[in-house]
């Protein structure tokens, strides 16, 4: 079980980090536009996006 979550860690942070790699001056300017949004609305997206996690981590295991 801990050898899956290091796993998952290890993905989630190669994932997260093509972004920067590959198109920082596009990253920080994404970076800035969400920073600027509303409390209510990072919070929304937020909770999609672990709602959505949690619906696809139920149908693969």
């Amino acid at each position: 079980m801990f050898d899956t979550l290091i796993v998952a860690l290890a993905l989630l942070l190669i994932f997260e980090g093509f972004g920067p790699m590959l198109f920082p001056n596009k990253w920080q300017r994404f970076i800035q536009q969400v920073a600027q949004q509303p409390l209510s609305q990072l919070r929304t997206m937020g909770g999609v996006m672990v709602i959505v996690g949690m619906i696809t981590l139920y149908y693969l295991l």
